[in-house]
């Protein structure tokens, strides 16, 4: 199934080329909003979103909000009839912000803390995925304090792996997630005992950017064999939730047959008598946004070409943290082919782990040209920060030939405007 890219280049009367998203020029856009800037397509989201709803229609999609939790990205979803996993209280409320219906909502996590279980069980979300049974005890004493019943899922590590990058992989024997697998049924038979919880599904999720279907079809096998166990015992067990993990093309990988994985999906549900959950992040905000960044310097040494970007690891950490390779374009190409020089694309920060991108053969650069990294709506913006005391790239959405900015570039003020002095420090300090 073919899914068009909305970051396509138009041509100019003078046989130049410029990259749109949509119907709006990049070039119009850094102009207007500045770089760094993420940007996103809705049409991008939408279609990857209806995508999965069209091979898995009985299936409830929920975001994974840790992938882009910008509350217009999880609205845009949310108006097509997504729900939303979330790992973290903020997470609760950006979903819920977003207008995500609270019985479409999955709180996954293996550290929940006592405010953000209270603050899931007064939202009356669907379930609370479990992962130790110290978890399970707290929850418990929460219910009880407040007079409800819990809605739980035990979330189970079928020590199957995921062949993804180690940091990434969840779902085997030495990962911290979820409960081993021969630990299952004793814990459900504990839910049945406490009087704050009601079991009503199973959870697993195996790891992110899977390119093979094979790990998903051994995880999806263990845990239907497992729902069908616990359902025999008596247990209420009336979903599967199956988490994410669907890769997407960053540098050629062939991305998984989505009509393969469906049925995988569907197999695994029908056998076991339950409703499937899924819980994607990448396959939907990845392809979605890109990163616009412009070159300051570009730096010719004996040994390498950098060129020194505004955007750095604080923007985009993906390539610093997993060595993550994303495509790099220029912006505007002109209409005769010109020799290239391999460059690393590195950013301003004072860490050689600084790069956007190593060893890319590229046009020659100068100041001012605009590259667009591609791929980058999903671990991008969520993961940033302000390493540096560097203000963090702006954001913005397109909807055809129109645009808007979704989060507003901060000041330097905002960025130090939640520090204050000890109070033995004020007299100290002139007053600016």
């Amino acid at each position: 199934m073919q899914i068009i890219d909305p970051f396509n280049y138009i041509n100019d009367n003078d046989g130049s080329r410029h990259m749109h998203a949509e119907g709006v020029s990049l070039n119009f856009l850094a102009t207007k909003a500045g770089t760094p800037l993420y940007v996103y397509s809705y049409q991008a989201l939408t279609e990857r979103y209806n995508t999965l709803k069209k091979v898995l229609p009985d299936s409830l999609i929920c975001y994974s909000v840790k992938a882009n939790g910008n509350i217009s990205i999880v609205n845009s979803l949310a108006q097509l009839g997504a729900g939303a996993d979330v790992v973290s209280g903020g997470e609760l409320k950006r979903a819920i912000t977003a207008g995500v219906e609270t019985k479409k909502i999955v709180f996954s996590g293996v550290g929940k803390t006592e405010l953000e279980m209270a603050a899931a069980l007064s939202a009356n979300i669907l379930q609370i995925n479990i992962e130790s049974e110290p978890e399970l005890e707290l929850l418990n004493k929460i219910s009880l304090e407040k007079g409800v019943i819990a809605p739980v899922a035990v979330r189970v590590n079928p020590d199957v792996d995921a062949n993804t990058h180690d940091k990434i992989s969840t779902g085997r024997q030495e990962d911290k997630f979820g409960i081993p697998y021969k630990d299952a049924i004793y814990l459900y038979s504990k839910i049945k005992e406490l009087k704050g919880l009601e079991s009503v599904g199973l959870a697993t999720h195996i790891g992110s950017q899977l390119i093979s279907l094979e790990p998903f079809r051994k995880a999806f096998k263990k845990l239907t064999q497992l729902a069908l166990t616990l359902k025999t015992s008596g247990h209420n067990i009336r979903s599967l939730d199956f988490g994410g993990g669907l890769g997407i093309n960053y540098s050629g990988e062939l991305e998984p047959n989505i009509n393969d994985y469906a049925k995988i999906i569907k197999a695994a549900g029908d056998e076991a008598g339950c409703q499937v959950i899924l819980e994607p992040g990448r396959f939907i905000a990845g392809p979605s946004g890109i990163l616009l960044t412009r070159v300051i310097y570009v730096k010719r040494t004996e040994a390498r070409t950098f060129a020194i970007v505004d955007c750095a690891m604080n923007d985009f950490m993906r390539p610093t943290l997993y060595n993550a390779w994303h495509k790099v374009e220029l912006v505007s190409q002109q209409k005769n082919k010109v020799d290239t020089e391999t460059v690393d694309i590195v950013g301003p920060i004072c860490e050689s782990g600084d790069f956007i991108a190593k060893d890319r053969d590229l046009p020659p650069l100068s100041s001012g040209t605009l590259l667009s990294i591609k791929d980058a709506g999903a671990y991008g913006a969520s993961m940033s920060s302000y390493y540096n005391s560097r203000l963090p790239a702006g954001e913005v959405i397109v909807s055809g030939n129109e645009w808007d900015i979704i989060k507003k570039r901060q000041s330097l003020e905002d960025l130090i405007g939640l520090e204050n002095f000890a109070h033995w420090q004020k007299n100290s300090v002139k007053e600016q």
